[in-house]
């Protein structure tokens, strides 16, 4: 039987021990009407809540967050989930990510832009569109060599595409370990890993069936 007091849960056997200290009546204890659990009014009692608090310690219960809400928190906004499974060292780790890959798709993009105006430029015939000379060292003389900077700025216009499309499925990628890591960690939180859990590896001997005789050999044992 169990007494409520405020957001406590006494056992009443602990609680009949310490009955002189806390000045509870007999009939309070002995009554047959009494339910599994009673609530104790400490006003009407005189029962002070620091001795009662004191003497019986609150056992806080241990947060066991759902799966299903770290996953829609995670899908509506990256690192929601981590601070809803109160794992808050995984917030730094979420949003360096996503920086990382925003600095990277930003850098690249920037010189694709630069190399592909370089190479309309170099590709036309109006001697007025010479953007292509800032990517080239100060006052470097590129006449007779024009197919072969058209070239040069074609490869590069292409590699910055590529890493471009790379940081933006970097991104992506990192919002989806997110929404992952914030739904396994919800999962996981409440399989309970004991300190039995192990392999021991141990001979034993091992009985034929088909003979008297025995062997000696080697067993391994999964505690769990």
């Amino acid at each position: 039987m169990n007494l409520v007091y405020g957001q406590s849960y006494v056992s009443i056997d602990s609680l009949t021990q310490a009955k002189e200290e806390v000045m509870l009546p007999d009939t309070l204890l002995s009554s047959p009407a009494i339910s599994d659990t009673i609530v104790i009014d400490t006003t009407s009692i005189g029962l002070k809540s620091d001795s009662l608090l004191s003497k019986f310690p609150i056992t806080q219960k241990r947060f066991v967050p759902n799966s299903q809400r770290a996953l829609w928190l995670s899908l509506v906004f990256p690192g929601a989930g981590q601070v809803y499974n109160r794992k808050l060292w995984k917030i730094p780790i979420v949003y360096g990510g996503f920086l990382g890959c925003l600095y990277a798709l930003t850098w690249n993009n920037q010189m694709l832009n630069d190399y592909s105006q370089a190479y309309l430029d170099i590709m036309d015939d109006d001697p007025n569109t010479k953007s292509y000379m800032n990517m080239l060292p100060m006052n470097y003389n590129i006449e007779g060599k024009e197919n072969q900077f058209k070239d040069i700025f074609k490869n590069k216009k292409n590699y910055y595409r590529k890493y471009r499309d790379m940081s933006i499925f970097a991104m992506i990628g990192v919002y989806l370990l997110s929404v992952v890591d914030a739904y396994v960690d919800a999962e996981l939180s409440s399989f309970d890993i004991s300190k039995d859990l192990g392999l021991t590896i141990e001979p034993a001997v091992f009985n034929n069936s088909h003979s008297r005789n025995s062997t000696v050999g080697v067993q391994c044992k999964l505690n769990f």
